[in-house]
């Protein structure tokens, strides 16, 4: 059986990371391929672990041969996916799970359109109540939405779309998606 890689997204309050776990604790044939970054190691970690670290040469280097599906610069420090750390996992036999922004998600599929993307969000109410649970003050909240409704107007390019008002249906309904 072939595996795939699956990259889950949607707005901050949705619940993936949570829903991730969820599905990572049940499933042994699934992984999560180990994330590139530009920036140099703290104290106390290692290359391959948390991260591949990659001087500026070596990450021009990434993006100019395809490796690098996606990438962010957060914080004066770039972020990333490697086809090659994706494909290690897809090599070992496993299907491969990642969790990114949706703008992310969207640089991944256009390099590497086999990639099934799940936008996973609750329904408007109950998106709102998380936020207001959350937010310091009304003007937060509206921004919080706004953000919300602009990462779903940018979404099309999911492949399916997950509800998460209930956590746990959400990843059983995950969990169904990859299949066995």
């Amino acid at each position: 059986m072939s595996r795939k890689l699956y990259v889950v997204s949607g707005p901050s309050g949705a619940g993936i990371r949570e829903i991730a776990a969820a599905v990572f604790a049940r499933r042994d044939d699934l992984a999560a391929p180990v994330p590139v970054t530009a920036r140099k190691m703290k104290p106390g970690e290692a290359d391959g672990v948390g991260y591949f670290f990659y001087d500026l040469e070596g990450w021009n280097a990434l993006k100019e041969t395809g490796d690098l599906l996606e990438g962010i610069e957060f914080a004066g420090n770039d972020y990333g996916t490697s086809r090659r750390q994706v494909e290690r996992v897809l090599a070992a036999g496993k299907n491969a799970l990642l969790e990114l922004g949706v703008e992310r998600a969207a640089q991944l599929k256009a390099n590497m359109p086999e990639a099934v993307c799940v936008y996973i969000e609750p329904s408007a109410s109950v998106l709102e109540a998380r936020y207001r649970a959350v937010s310091h003050s009304a003007l937060e909240c509206a921004l919080r939405l706004e953000t919300a409704a602009r990462e779903r107007a940018l979404s099309d390019f999911c492949d399916a779309r997950l509800n998460s008002d209930d956590l746990a249906a959400a990843a059983d309904a995950l969990d169904a998606l990859i299949g066995r």
